[in-house]
């Protein structure tokens, strides 16, 4: 019974996607279809932008963890790639329903969603990488830089990268493997980052209540300042998790009502175009929050922009420039 309900809805999503590219809803769809494309463009841009900016302000700053480094940067390079590859593409695909090329839009959407699957999963398995990182760094201590070493996040990142590639193959192949991916990855990896950072908060507690126990014996200075950056980079990487959740739950719904459809949903193309929008809007979103939060990436970036600002105008700016060269240092 269950293997007959699973066939059913990879059939009518089948069903569903070739509707996706034919003409018959293109007439009442088509204005939808050139917003959908337009503001698809417009985030593809400022993705580009932000993501290449935070790539060169990770490049220059020294102060952060390489392991913890690599993997923003892994972050960063797959929002970039979002901007790069998915939205272009399904800013095409719109584009190619409102024309009627049904070639090119078979082809953009195809493309496209193979794209954004293994982009996606690589951004959702870094993520979780990321928090088992903080975990690790709060329970292993001074053994951390032992064990956390930058050769063994290349190699994990590197085979998230392969299975994520090779399941967005899959995804356009057989749609049921991928729907089975789905549904055990995702729930996966926001059950570890929940319990990761749920020990976290608890050791911190934990920390809290010694202090308070100690309050007569004076505390190492450099003890708390560490545990202070500690709590500080733990909510850094949960507000971008929390980002990536809200923008990405919404797709995944999406997916399984349309999986789960058994009659018609035509109501699921424009609703479907809002979730992908706000799924991609999470490659926007994230340099803005990686300034937010991250003391050391928002200098490194007022620094990259200065400096951009400067080369654009010349040696007029030398002036400016060693000017504010000590306050800068200080921001």
């Amino acid at each position: 019974m269950a293997t007959t309900n699973i066939m059913g809805s990879a059939t009518y999503t089948q069903t569903f996607e070739i509707l996706s590219c034919s003409p018959v809803r293109v007439s009442e769809l088509k204005q939808k279809f050139i917003s959908f494309s337009v503001v698809n463009i417009l985030l593809s841009i400022t993705a580009i932008l932000g993501n290449s900016l935070i790539l060169v302000a990770l490049h220059k700053e020294s102060s952060l963890n390489p392991p913890s480094k690599l993997l923003y940067r892994c972050l960063a390079t797959t929002d970039l790639l979002v901007g790069l590859v998915s939205q272009p593409l399904h800013a095409t695909y719109c584009i190619s329903v409102v024309l009627e090329h049904w070639s090119i839009c078979r082809y953009a959407r195809d493309a496209g969603y193979m794209a954004s699957y293994a982009l996606c999963g690589v951004s959702l398995l870094t993520l979780t990488a990321i928090s088992v990182d903080r975990l690790l760094a709060m329970l292993l201590r001074l053994r951390y830089k032992e064990i956390v070493t930058l050769r063994r996040t290349y190699i994990i990142l590197a085979i998230v990268w392969v299975v994520c590639l090779v399941a967005g193959l899959f995804s356009h192949l057989n749609y049921r493997i991928a729907l089975w991916y789905s549904f055990i990855i995702i729930p996966s990896c926001l059950i570890i980052s929940i319990a990761s950072y749920i020990r976290i908060f608890r050791a911190l507690g934990h920390h809290q209540a010694q202090i308070q126990d100690h309050a007569r014996q004076q505390p190492s200075q450099a003890n708390v300042l560490n545990m202070a950056r500690y709590r500080k980079a733990v909510y850094s990487t949960l507000w971008v998790q929390l980002a990536l959740v809200v923008c990405y739950i919404p797709e995944l719904t999406v997916k399984i009502v349309i999986s789960l459809c058994t009659k018609r949903c035509s109501n699921f193309f424009i609703i479907q175009g809002m979730t992908i929008v706000l799924l991609f809007f999470n490659s926007t979103l994230n340099p803005f929050l990686y300034c937010w939060k991250i003391s050391e990436l928002r200098r490194a970036v007022k620094q990259t922009i200065r400096q951009a600002i400067c080369n654009a105008e010349g040696s007029a700016c030398f002036f400016y420039h060693y000017h504010n060269l000590p306050s800068s240092r200080w921001d």
